[in-house]
């Protein structure tokens, strides 16, 4: 079996590697890193949690090493702030004897410190597609001296859009610079993007494009208004360390989470109308064991990097196949086991069959026992519904004209002194006219 000295990294470089922990070298590492430290382009496909940061991220700390320091010569480009983080962190566990200097650029925060943390000299950037462009629009960063670009979880990237926004940085790179791309799927826009942009890549696949053998699955039939209280059952009838539940909507995340803790759970909710402190908190509270749920929509399933998830439940089934995969991905990690749990209502029948054929068997189905499912539905569904705007009563009703109120004295602007001397003319000629009549 390999361990990380046959790939004979720089001392400096191995020194990150055991103070990481890092004995044996996972699939995708053992083959992807010989050929990335060839410098030669690859395209790796590889599902959630199989050590894909460290399979790019070791051999660019052995390439920068040596030349020239604060100049930006590698970036890697992530499709959530989250990740980015995730990323930018693995760099500074691995490459803390370097010296080597690494940032992060994403939306949501304030510029300045970005532009003033690149002005002081970087050489690794991770970032995110928008901010990226922001930064080399206003040229308060160059990739001119790029040496090596990383795409990671480009499949992602494409489903949010920003396609069109990775053609705009390529173009703004050397077309001399190693390439790596990486992603759970491949879709045909993501293979086309390949063709245009990796130069005779080595194509190095691990595994199925389907979560690992280390998750159990099991699907829970329930009408859609039920769903908040099976949630509850299970978590009162199962063993949990810590649970990830996925929601549609930002809307939902928040409210299930509120509920949560009214429940008495030690709860969060991960959304994009967070603040990034706000998210930085949760993960973080997550991460340590401060909240053993975190209620998320589908911006944490990449982004998240936690070994001891027990637990992924599916409030809301995913919209694809592809995000049931990665949503899956958070746990069963690093030869864990864990648990996904799908609730799924009648209208979702024609997803759980696309997610069979892709896992390539049928989703056990389970019921509670003791669990009253023939609860009628609400005549109008308020669990989730946003609640009312507060009654403004300086507002007038409708159709009552404007009544413009009387400024008081101290604001009454002054007559200047030329229309003073008019008031006091007219008025002088007042009872002339008046008696001339």
């Amino acid at each position: 079996m390999k361990d990380f000295n046959t790939f004979d990294f720089h001392p400096k470089v191995a020194a990150g590697v055991r103070a990481a922990g890092y004995t044996t070298p996972t699939p995708i590492q053992i083959q992807a890193m010989p050929t990335v430290l060839e410098g030669r382009d690859v395209m790796g496909l590889a599902q959630t949690g199989t050590g894909k940061t460290a399979a790019f991220a070791l051999p660019i700390l052995n390439r920068l090493i040596q030349g020239k320091r604060g100049t930006l010569r590698a970036l890697i480009v992530a499709p959530t702030r989250e990740l980015a983080e995730q990323i930018h962190d693995a760099f500074g566990v691995l490459g803390r004897q370097t010296g080597l200097r690494s940032a992060t650029a994403y939306g949501g925060v304030s510029i300045n410190p970005q532009i003033n943390r690149f002005k002081r000299g970087i050489d690794i950037l991770v970032a995110c597609p928008g901010r990226l462009l922001d930064h080399l629009q206003r040229k308060t960063v160059s990739l001119s001296r790029l040496e090596v670009l990383v795409l990671d979880e480009a499949d992602q990237m494409f489903d949010m859009g920003f396609l069109p926004d990775i053609r705009r940085i390529i173009a703004k790179t050397p077309s001399e610079r190693q390439t790596l791309l990486f992603s759970a799927t491949m879709p045909r826009e993501i293979a086309h993007l390949a063709q245009e942009t990796l130069n005779q890549p080595v194509t190095v696949k691990v595994g199925r494009t389907a979560p690992a053998a280390t998750v159990s699955h099991a699907l829970f039939p329930v009408a859609q208004h039920l769903k908040t209280a099976m949630l509850m059952e299970l978590l009162r009838h199962t063993n949990t360390e810590s649970v990830l539940v996925f929601t549609r909507t930002k809307h939902r995340a928040k409210r299930l989470g509120e509920q949560l803790g009214k429940a008495g759970y030690r709860s969060a909710s991960l959304q994009g109308n967070l603040s990034q402190n706000r998210r930085k908190a949760a993960l973080d509270g997550f991460r340590d064991g401060t909240y053993q749920i975190l209620v998320a929509t589908d911006i944490a399933a990449r982004g998240i990097d936690v070994t001891q998830i027990s637990h992924v439940i599916n409030y809301d089934i995913p919209n694809t196949p592809d995000a049931y995969i990665h949503r899956i991905g958070r746990t069963g990690r690093a030869a864990r086991s864990g648990d996904a749990f799908t609730l799924a209502a009648d209208e979702d029948r024609s997803m759980v069959r696309s997610i069979e054929r892709v896992l390539g068997a049928p989703l056990e189905r389970r019921h509670l026992e003791d669990f009253n499912y023939q609860t009628p539905a609400p005549r109008r569904d308020t669990e989730f519904s946003r609640p009312a705007r507060p009654a403004n009563r300086n507002r007038r009703p409708a159709g009552t004209p404007k009544v413009q109120k009387a400024r008081p004295t101290w604001q009454r602007r002054k007559p200047s002194n030329a229309s003073a001397a008019n008031r006091r003319s007219n008025q002088s000629r007042r009872p002339a006219m008046a008696a001339s009549s």
